[in-house]
């Protein structure tokens, strides 16, 4: 995905929020590959818990991409793991970060657990 000129801050870097937002792009598009969308009538992920840490700085412009892996499974639950790297310096790591994901039932607002079709595609995803 490009680094947007409204991505940098007044410091000439990008934000460490949009970090955060490069990230979610990527899981967001990771949960429609692997079939894992919400749907706010039934079920679907929830992020319960975000981190990233910034080891190099973003400048514009430039392209970056961001590598998602699957983690540690849970009963009803995931971790992501995700990496930014620069498409033109592909061996530089320039954060790393992940989320907790929770299977969620949404009119009910409770967790459930994973179903088998999703833990299956997460398994196989490793």
């Amino acid at each position: 995905m490009p680094i947007r000129w409204g991505d940098m801050d007044a410091m000439g870097h990008v934000n460490n929020t949009i970090y955060f937002r490069y990230l979610e792009q990527a899981r967001i598009e990771w949960f429609s590959q692997m079939n894992c969308d919400p749907d706010p009538q039934g079920e679907g992920p929830v992020i319960i818990n975000a981190h990233c840490t910034f080891l190099r700085q973003l400048k514009y412009p430039g392209d970056i991409e961001v590598l998602t892996f699957v983690g540690e499974l849970g009963r009803s639950s995931f971790e992501t793991i995700q990496e930014i790297r620069r498409a033109d310096d592909p061996e530089t790591l320039i954060a790393e970060g992940g989320a907790k994901v929770v299977w969620v039932n949404f009119p009910l607002e409770k967790s459930m657990p994973l179903p088998d079709a999703v833990r299956q595609r997460l398994t196989d995803a490793n």
